[in-house]
């Protein structure tokens, strides 16, 4: 009887010694699999800053994430651009006790101001599953493009009396009439940028854009990419931003190389 005893005691030790092993493999986490694709959300809406070597640019964009490699948007952006040949002088003159001259662009009779909008399509041509990592991939959008010209005002000096060497300040923009003296040493300064907003004119045109994407933490809630490319804008006439010579011509298109910084949410 007790040798009897004594081996279902034992058993039963072997037993109890035996459940935390089982248990073990039991709760052993599950390997994730690192190459698995999916979506994990649907929606992006971003803000982006553009630079380009004549400018600059601001832009709303709402995409749909199609896959995970894919995403189609709608683009709305609002930019300034100016020639490459503009120069910018301030002759420290002032006029009065209060009024200093302000520094302007030779020769400049329009400021630019660009409106555009866009559909564009993202594909990334790297890994984008992974949480962490960036995304490497292409961006490009086309779509109408309008220029707004706003006149460009100066402050020009008119001599009244030469004798009592009276003279005053005119703010003018360019004409047939004063060309001369707005292209010569009797320009006293710029008139501000606001001045002239109520006279801009509209040229319609198309723009276009192609860049490589590098976007950070392809999966998380914030998107955050970096984007390096090439864009233009074609107008159906030429577009005034200098005072025409023999050197200088005015052209209806634009072509610059650009670096964008966008930030944004991606949601359901």
């Amino acid at each position: 009887m007790d040798f009897s005893y004594k081996h279902i005691f034992f058993v039963l030790i072997l037993f109890c010694l035996g459940l935390p092993l089982e248990g073990q493999k039991i709760l052993q986490p599950k390997q994730v699999e690192e190459n698995l694709k999916g979506i994990v959300y649907k929606k992006e809406k971003t803000y982006d800053v553009r630079w380009h070597e004549n400018g600059f640019a601001l832009a709303y964009n709402s995409g749909k994430i199609v896959s995970y490699d894919r995403t189609n948007y709608y683009m709305f952006e609002l930019g300034y651009t100016k020639d490459h040949r503009e120069r910018r002088i301030n002759r420290n003159l002032s006029f009065g006790l209060f009024n200093s001259s302000r520094s302007f662009a030779f020769g400049k009779i329009n400021s630019l101001i660009n409106i555009r909008a866009g559909v564009g399509k993202k594909s990334y041509k790297s890994e984008k599953a992974k949480r962490r990592g960036i995304a490497v991939g292409y961006n490009v959008q086309a779509g109408p493009s309008l220029a707004v010209l706003k006149p460009y005002y100066l402050e020009l000096i008119y001599v009244l009396d030469a004798g009592a060497s009276e003279v005053e300040l005119r703010s003018e923009k360019y004409s047939e009439e004063n060309a001369e003296k707005f292209l010569s040493d009797d320009v006293y300064g710029s008139s501000g940028f606001f001045r002239g907003l109520n006279e801009v004119s509209f040229t319609p045109g198309l723009q276009a854009r192609a860049g490589l994407l590098f976007s950070m933490g392809a999966f998380d809630k914030y998107a955050k990419a970096l984007e390096v490319g090439v864009a233009g804008d074609l107008f159906i006439k030429k577009i005034d931003i200098l005072a025409e010579s023999e050197n200088i011509k005015n052209k209806p298109y634009f072509i610059k190389f650009y670096m964008k910084l966008e930030f944004g949410v991606r949601s359901n």
